[in-house]
C-alpha cells in the first residue's frame, strides 16, 4: 500500500512538472518568429563582433577603440520595435553584452560598458526593453557567459590562457561572481520572458556554475524561458545558420539566422538573404515544428539598414496574408505523405500545404485518410478542386488525394502561396505499405 502511495505521488509529481514545463513554453511554441538583434561597438568600424580580436584580424586595443565612435546617435527603440511588429515576430531578443564584455546598460561592475564609456553615455538596453514591453511583445536578453576582455577570464584569443582554474581557483570565482552580479542586474532591471545565453563551450556546466545560475534566475521568474546554451538548463535548442535536415528530436527549437553573411553590421558585407529565401527558410522551419529568429545588425548610429527594413517588410506582409497556416499551428504531414512543407491547425483538423515551387497543379497527398470538406487559398479564398484517385470502396485504404486549380489562380508572382485543407475530423493518416 505504501509503495502504490508513493508511485501515485510520484506519478502526480511528473505530470505537474510536465505540465508546467508545458505552460510556460506554449507561447515560445506559438511565436514562430522572432528578431534577434546584434548591436555593439564592433558596429562602428564594421568588425567581427568580438572574433575580429579573438581571431587576430586586428588588436584587442584596437578592436576596443571602436567604443569611442559610438554615439547611438540616432538610435529610437519605439521605431525598432514598430519594424519588429510589422514583420509579425512575437517576441525579439537583444545583445545586453557580447563576448568583448561591452554591456549595453547601466552595470555596476568595474567594466566595460556604453553609459560609462562610449559617447552616447546612455543605457541602451533598458528603454528597448520598455518599448518591447509596451508592445505586447516577449522580451529576450542574449548574454555572453564568457568575456574575452575580462582580467579574470581565463583566455584571451584562441591560442592563450591567463591561467588554469584549477591553479587559480579564487580568480575563476571572482569572474564567476561578475556574472552572477551583471545577471542579477539584467533579472530585476529588464525582468525578460526569455534568456539567450551564449559563450558556453568554453568550461563545463560545473566551472560555470551552471545550475546555481540557472535556479537564480528561475527562482525570480518562474515562467522564464532560458536557451540550451547555458550548459544543461536550457528549455529548447538553437541550431545556428545550418538548417537541420530531419526534423529535430527536441519538442522546442529555434534557427538562429543571419540576414546577410554576419551578425552586426558589416558595411562591405553586401551578401544578402532575399526576402523569398528568407520566407523559404522560415516556412520550411516552421513546417518542422520550429521558430525562426532572424538577425538583424543596427548601423552605430541605431539605424537598422535599409535591405534589413526590407526583408522584415516583406516578412510582415507574407505573415498578413498567410499568418493563419503559422501562428499556434504545429508540425504538419510527415515526410512522403507531401513532397512540400505544411502545417496542422492545433486540433489537426486542418492541413495548410505550402507550395513551395509555385507549382501551377496539380499537386499530390498520400494516406489522407480524411474526407476534404473544403480546399482554399487562404490569400484570396478561392477554393479549388480536391479529387480523390483510385480509392477502392471495399478496401480500407486510403486513394491519391490530388488537388487542381488549373487557371484559376495565378501563383508565379506569389511567395509560397499556402493551400487550406478542411478536414472532416482530426488527420488520420495511412503508413502502410499498401496491397489489399
Amino acid at each position: 500500500m505504501k509503495k502504490a502511495l508513493v508511485l501515485v505521488l510520484f506519478i502526480q509529481w511528473i505530470c505537474t512538472v510536465g505540465f508546467g514545463q508545458s505552460e510556460k513554453m506554449q507561447w515560445f511554441a506559438d511565436a514562430k518568429l522572432g528578431i534577434f538583434i546584434h548591436w555593439g561597438i564592433y558596429a562602428v568600424n564594421g568588425t567581427d563582433e568580438s572574433w575580429a580580436f579573438y581571431n587576430k584580424k586586428m588588436s584587442h586595443s584596437d578592436y576596443m577603440e571602436q567604443i569611442n565612435g559610438f554615439l547611438a546617435s540616432k538610435y529610437d527603440p519605439y521605431e525598432w520595435v514598430d519594424l519588429i511588429k510589422e514583420s509579425g515576430a512575437r517576441y525579439t531578443v537583444l545583445t545586453s553584452k557580447h563576448h568583448d564584455g561591452v554591456a549595453l546598460w547601466s552595470t555596476q561592475t568595474n567594466h566595460w560598458s556604453i553609459p560609462k564609456h562610449s559617447p552616447a553615455g546612455k543605457d541602451v538596453l533598458t528603454p528597448f526593453s520598455a518599448a518591447v514591453k509596451e508592445a505586447g511583445l516577449k522580451l529576450g536578453v542574449y548574454y555572453s557567459i564568457l568575456d574575452w576582455s575580462h582580467p579574470d577570464y581565463t583566455g584571451f584569443t584562441k591560442d592563450s590562457s591567463r591561467y588554469a582554474i584549477k591553479d587559480n581557483p579564487e580568480r575563476w570565482e571572482k569572474f564567476v561572481q561578475l556574472n552572477k552580479i551583471q545577471l542579477q542586474e539584467l533579472m530585476v532591471q529588464q525582468n525578460p520572458d526569455l534568456w539567450w545565453f551564449d559563450g558556453g563551450w568554453e568550461h563545463s556546466a560545473e566551472e560555470w556554475q551552471a545550475p546555481m545560475l540557472g535556479k537564480m534566475l528561475r527562482e525570480h521568474n518562474p515562467n522564464v524561458i532560458i536557451n540550451a546554451r547555458l550548459n544543461g538548463e536550457g528549455d529548447y535548442d538553437t541550431p545556428e545558420q545550418n538548417f537541420p535536415i530531419q526534423r529535430p528530436d527536441e519538442k522546442y527549437w529555434e534557427l538562429c539566422l543571419t540576414t546577410n553573411n554576419n551578425w552586426g553590421y558589416q558595411q562591405n558585407d553586401k551578401n544578402w538573404k532575399t526576402p523569398e529565401e528568407i520566407i523559404a527558410i522560415y516556412t520550411d522551419v516552421v513546417c518542422n515544428g520550429g521558430n525562426l529568429l532572424l538577425d538583424i545588425g543596427p548601423m552605430e548610429t541605431g539605424q537598422i539598414p535599409h535591405e534589413q527594413v526590407e526583408i522584415l517588410e516583406a516578412l510582415g506582409d507574407w505573415n498578413r496574408k498567410n499568418g493563419e497556416a503559422v501562428f499556434g499551428t504545429i508540425a504538419g504531414l510527415p515526410l512522403g505523405h507531401y513532397y512540400g512543407g505544411s502545417t496542422y491547425s492545433k486540433d489537426s483538423t486542418c492541413i495548410y500545404l505550402f507550395l513551395n515551387g509555385n507549382e501551377s497543379g496539380p499537386i499530390q497527398v498520400k494516406g489522407l485518410m480524411n474526407k476534404v470538406l473544403k480546399a482554399a487559398f487562404l490569400n484570396g479564398g478561392e477554393e479549388i478542386e480536391a479529387k480523390v484517385v483510385g480509392k477502392i470502396s471495399w478496401s480500407q485504404k486510403p486513394g491519391l488525394l490530388f488537388l487542381s486549380w488549373g487557371q484559376k489562380r495565378k501563383l508565379r508572382s506569389q511567395t509560397i502561396p499556402v493551400l487550406k485543407l478542411t478536414l472532416d475530423g482530426p488527420v488520420r493518416l495511412y503508413q502502410g505499405k499498401g496491397g489489399l
